[in-house]
């Protein structure tokens, strides 16, 4: 069930998905909401940290985690403008966030089966929440116009 209050909040974690763009990074961002506070913001780093595992939603975590002084985010939500790769996954069930909410499908990792039956496995298994999809053409079209941009 789409939220007026989960595009609010993807449309601040877009805004960050912009700002890694400027960056020259994938432009990916997320946010980590704990009773209607930020408690952790993310953009995709992995090129200008050289780390692959700087991930918008590992950057929130980490903050998140920082900010609020334990390693359970328990009672939050992770917004994040795609569909999270399966090292986030395991980042954001370990940390426990209850829910999970979505701008784009990642196309690609949703090809392979292998990948869309352990996250839909593990959604269940730990009983973490989704919402698919919100404000899927904006947090889509931002992936597409950035690759387009790095073809020419």
């Amino acid at each position: 069930m789409k939220d007026k209050k989960d595009e609010y909040w993807m449309k601040i974690a877009l805004k960050y998905a912009y700002y890694a763009q400027e960056q020259n990074e994938i432009p990916i961002g997320a946010i980590l909401v704990l009773e209607d506070k930020i408690v952790g913001i993310g953009w995709n780093n992995s090129i200008s940290k050289h780390d692959p595992t700087a991930h918008a939603e590992i950057l929130a975590l980490r903050q998140a985690g920082k900010n609020i002084k334990n390693y359970r985010l328990t009672n939050t939500t992770l917004y994040v403008t795609l569909q999270p790769c399966i090292m986030c996954l395991g980042a954001i069930i370990n940390s426990r966030i209850e829910r999970l909410v979505f701008g784009a499908t990642s196309y690609k990792e949703n090809k392979k089966s292998d990948f869309r039956s352990i996250f839909l496995e593990l959604q269940k298994k730990y009983k973490l929440k989704v919402q698919r999809n919100i404000m899927e053409f904006q947090c889509s079209q931002i992936l597409i116009d950035f690759f387009k941009n790095k073809r020419k």
